[in-house]
């Protein structure tokens, strides 16, 4: 697929999927977090991570990337700042966007690989879950372009996840084990569909699904590909979260004591930020940029 072809296809599945408020009051796109009560605590601190690492105040934060702005937490991190410069392919996330911001946020329709910005502008940068989405060949310029809009003595903040995290291909077993054992504690208590009941639905959205985008692009990246590409920029790799959305779901549960064992896996992460951010599925990127 061509770069030209990747990026639109991504500005149509959030412009008419990703970024659609839904019944629940979240966003289609929540539906890739877990969002259940026993792992709310967690994923709050997790991403508060991002706020501890910016400069605490400033005259423009850049937002790469920003979507709706989908999380409370996210709108913590230009809390210090004079603006909240929001950049996105998406119109739809702009305009959401600027509902929680007011104006507190400027709006800018760009490609976080060509930013339309001088270099040396921004005080601070984060960028949450977007490199991912954009084409091979350009996902090093768009680290270099976050690296040259950065004012001296300014960091950067990029989240994004590994292609193959160590961490979670050891423990794939304990997950698949304990997705099999949810698949039968549910047959059991009757919630699971019948097989012809399956069958019925996906025929009856299959019209549905060929009206409309059902997912987006998606190339991820490991630390072996950091070092090549960010040679002669200064970055730090610590953790965001070690785990995956579909480790959450299979293994931690409210009567499993889902929350303690949460508790203590943050514990660790902290204990150990490197470690779990180079091993882990969620990096945090901290890119530095020296006078």
């Amino acid at each position: 697929m061509q770069d030209d072809n990747v990026k639109a296809n991504v500005r149509q599945f959030y412009d008419r999927i990703g970024w659609q408020m839904e019944s629940d009051g979240f966003y289609q796109n929540a539906r890739y977090e877990d969002l259940r009560p026993v792992a709310r605590d967690y994923i709050h601190d997790c991403h508060l991570r991002v706020k501890r690492h910016l400069k605490p105040e400033g005259r423009f934060l850049l937002d790469a990337g920003s979507g709706p702005i989908q999380y409370p937490e996210y709108l913590t991190y230009s809390e210090g700042y004079q603006y909240r410069v929001c950049v996105d392919l998406s119109i739809v996330a702009l305009q959401e966007a600027a509902k929680r911001t007011g104006d507190h946020g400027l709006f800018v329709v760009a490609d976080v690989a060509n930013l339309p910005f001088t270099e040396d502008v921004f005080d601070g940068v984060v960028s949450l879950h977007t490199i991912h989405h954009v084409p091979g060949p350009e996902k090093g310029k768009a680290y270099r372009e976050l690296y040259r809009v950065m004012l001296p003595d300014s960091r950067g903040v990029v989240v994004n996840g590994w292609t193959v995290s160590r961490m979670m291909v050891r423990t794939q077993w304990l997950v698949r084990l304990m997705e099999r054992i949810g698949g039968k504690a549910a047959q059991w208590r009757g919630k699971s569909p019948a097989p012809e009941k399956k069958t019925q639905v996906k025929k009856a959205d299959a019209s549905k699904k060929e009206a409309k985008p059902t997912g987006t692009f998606i190339q991820k990246q490991d630390p072996a590909w950091l070092e090549k590409e960010l040679q002669g920029i200064r970055y730090e790799i610590w953790v965001w979260r070690s785990v995956s959305v579909r480790w959450l779901r299979a293994i931690i549960h409210r009567q499993l004591a889902g929350r303690m064992w949460l508790r203590l896996l943050y514990w660790l992460e902290e204990q150990r930020p490197h470690y779990f951010g180079k091993q882990g599925q969620y990096p945090l990127v901290v890119i530095r940029k020296d006078r």
